[in-house]
């Protein structure tokens, strides 16, 4: 053509990238820029590779190296990039280096420009998590119990050593034995086999106690240092991958193998309204119970208030997070373990203490039969979290000789049960919001809310897999997503 188009004229009006545009032009980045030092040669301008980037993850494409291409054929990105071309490695730098600590503000204020356009009001929110496998090899892990097997081992050993050393040689020892033989550093391990190594000096030995002295002293101070840096990494887990240690195995939903195996992965804990992410966070705990209160602190950094009504499945339902929820003043929809059960009227194990009947006034419970059980005491229990837990305990009087002595417990004597007198009543008072009007209203809606949203990630976006390793990384990955999908549902 002898006057070819432009490519502004070749893009539509309402075409998602022009609100990609549009969005990031209006948000306030000077953290990014801190990101930059001055002098140098010329870079690409941080607002151009943050809308290269969110586009990129708006339109399925993750890859960097997709992306450089895509800077060099897609009309799209040609327009965003004003013709910029930078290649993978400058894209890659830049996501998994620049935007770290940063991206979440600018998905914050996203957020609020969503809030000003009237699509949403962070009042009340539809919190879940789901798994998302990491950029991690299946097949080479660490387990916390293995270390802690082959340490007990190695404490056995030693003290078989020991003992044996003791026969041989019993007056160079007589005065040294350590008090325990639990291995707790190379150091100690060490000094253990290097006293037994100079009491059996010059004694006849048996070929197999030589063997495993030397083995000893060759093997187990490394091991010991090799294990510390296992358990170092590991911290609250029971495991991780070495090919990217912020991992943690999960059982993962998606099991294209079909036999139930763990694969390294990261918890994402999901905050919707309408299908909007609101919020995000990424944890290494498989489970969802203790996530909640870092999930909501992140909520309360972003926007500076909380939400006031939180909607969660029995995933969430724990003593420690009613009792955050209550002093947060969050109205808190969020089921217990047993709520389904019980509207489903199939709650009929009448022998677990839970369901053991309670006399507030004389501080007794009644067993299965109807016997009274006296308190005898209290217990406390400590959670993963370091939330404290009261259980005040009662015992039956007259389990000997009862007709359903053997279905009510197998315990020696007569029953002993603990009661959370505290997580019963705000189990109460959950059923209470639950089964209201309001609460039949927010439940239906939950699914309705917050399930679609991993659906389009997992499935229509078909992001099933991280492209980077490491917990902050991988943060990064998900708050493109996060303000990706949200874009695009703006403009759906």
């Amino acid at each position: 053509m002898m006057l070819p188009p432009s490519l502004e004229e070749l893009i539509d009006k309402n075409h998602p990238v022009r609100i990609v545009n549009q969005v990031i032009d209006k948000i306030n980045i000077d953290p990014l820029l801190k990101k930059f030092k001055g002098g140098g040669t010329s870079s690409y301008h941080p607002r151009m590779l943050l809308k290269v980037l969110i586009y990129g993850y708006l339109n399925n494409t993750y890859s960097s190296r997709r992306l450089e291409s895509a800077l060099k054929e897609n009309i799209h990105f040609m327009w965003l990039s004003g013709m910029n071309k930078p290649d993978h490695n400058s894209i890659n730098r830049f996501r998994s280096e620049r935007l770290k600590d940063v991206l979440k503000v600018v998905f914050g204020q996203v957020v609020e420009l969503l809030v000003e356009a009237g699509h949403i009001n962070l009042k009340e929110i539809f919190t879940d998590g789901t798994k998302l496998e990491a950029q991690a090899n299946r097949y080479t892990f660490v387990w916390g119990n293995a270390i802690k097997s082959n340490k007990a081992k190695m404490a056995e050993q030693l003290n078989e050593l020991w003992s044996y050393a003791e026969k041989v040689a019993w007056e160079e020892l007589k005065d040294q034995k350590p008090e325990t033989f639990a291995p707790i550093n190379s150091n100690q391990v060490s000094e253990v086999i290097e006293k037994i190594d100079k009491a059996l000096e010059g004694k006849k030995v048996s070929n197999d106690k030589k063997q495993k002295l030397n083995y000893a002293k060759k093997h187990w101070p490394a091991a010991m240092e090799r294990y510390a840096e296992h358990e170092k990494l590991l911290g609250n887990r029971n495991s991780y991958s070495k090919t990217d240690p912020d991992a943690t195995f999960m059982r993962m939903k998606e099991d294209h193998m079909k036999n139930g195996q763990l694969k390294p992965a990261y918890n994402i804990q999901l905050s919707s309204q309408d299908q909007f992410i609101v919020n995000y966070s990424l944890h290494q705990n498989t489970t969802d119970t203790s996530t909640l209160k870092s999930h909501l602190k992140s909520f309360h950094n972003l926007y500076g208030h909380y939400p006031e009504v939180l909607v969660a499945d029995a995933g969430y339902g724990s003593e420690e997070n009613y009792d955050l929820l209550a002093k947060r003043k969050v109205s808190a929809y969020v089921k217990h373990n047993q709520f389904d059960r019980e509207q489903r009227n199939k709650l009929t194990d009448w022998f677990k203490s839970e369901n053991l009947e309670y006399d507030k006034k004389n501080d007794q419970v009644y067993c299965p039969i109807g016997e009274p059980m006296k308190y005898i005491g209290e217990a406390t229990r400590i959670t993963a979290n370091g939330f404290k837990q009261t259980y005040h305990k009662y015992q039956a009087s007259k389990c000997k000789g009862c007709p359903v002595r053997d279905v009510c417990h197998s315990q020696k004597g007569n029953r002993i049960v603990d009661i959370n007198h505290r997580l019963r009543k705000l189990k109460s008072q959950a059923n209470e919001r639950l089964t209201s009007e309001v609460g039949i209203s927010y439940r239906k809606k939950r699914a309705a809310d917050i399930e679609p949203v991993f659906g389009n990630i997992k499935h229509n976006k078909n992001f099933k897999r991280f492209m980077l390793r490491g917990l902050r990384k991988v943060e990064i990955e998900t708050g493109l997503l996060a303000i990706a999908h949200n874009l695009a549902k703006a403009t759906a």
